[in-house]
């Protein structure tokens, strides 16, 4: 359905990353003192009987410096969704030219699945995190605008990539199927976690479940 080929993927060589400089590096050091005194706090008593005030306490920073970082009190603990929409927009950026963009997402979540990321869903030590989640409707609502961004980094991505007009719907159709098959493994992973098995379990059976859905959303963009 798409053309595969990336048109900016081998125009030139890419400059080496730049180290972070020492005020970079003071910035990220605060930005996890905050969420990981946060996490601690909504996992101990739940978030919606957290202050961001009692956050920025644990934190050793002012209430306006925890704004300064996330702007919302949900963003606090869900503080990875920034992470994914750079993940998979880099995955479909990033691609071999004989991958399509669905491709590039399932290779990203497969390796994301073996490293037990928290993206990838099959990570043990999660479990606390997504039982606080399942017991706020404000994290159930900002994850579902966070999957709605991740959806419209990847229809960015998969246009740019492929050359695709403004007026068409093959990026966005092939962003939803694909975050829809993403999210399907996903939660499918969380489900059973929350049940009470362990990842290592199923960690095949989950290998195995990431292909399926994947070639479902590439048969679909075939036809």
């Amino acid at each position: 359905m798409f053309p595969v080929k990336d048109q900016h993927k081998h125009s030139a060589p890419q400059p080496a990353p730049q180290r972070p400089t020492l005020r970079e590096r003071k910035k990220q050091e605060t930005r996890k003192r905050i969420s990981d005194a946060a996490t601690e706090l909504f996992c101990a008593r739940g978030f919606d009987r957290v202050t961001v005030a009692e956050v920025a306490e644990a934190a050793q920073v002012s209430a306006m410096t925890v704004f300064n970082y996330f702007p919302r009190k949900e963003d606090l603990f869900l503080d990875r969704i920034p992470e994914a929409v750079e993940l998979v927009g880099r995955a479909v950026r990033e691609r071999e030219p004989e991958h399509s963009p669905t491709e590039a997402v399932r290779r990203m979540l497969i390796e994301l699945h073996e490293q037990r990321h928290p993206l990838g869903g099959s990570a043990d030590r999660f479990v606390n995190f997504w039982q606080v989640v399942i017991d706020s409707p404000a994290l159930q609502a900002r994850a579902r605008e966070g999957v709605e961004e991740v959806e419209n980094a990847l229809a960015a991505a998969i246009a740019e990539g492929t050359g695709a007009g403004p007026g068409d719907e093959g990026p966005r159709l092939a962003a939803a199927l694909t975050v829809a098959a993403y999210r399907t493994a996903y939660l499918t992973a969380v489900r059973r976690l929350l049940a009470g098995e362990r990842a290592e379990d199923f960690a095949d059976e989950q290998r195995e479940l990431i292909h399926r859905v994947f070639d479902a959303v590439e048969r679909a963009l075939r036809q």
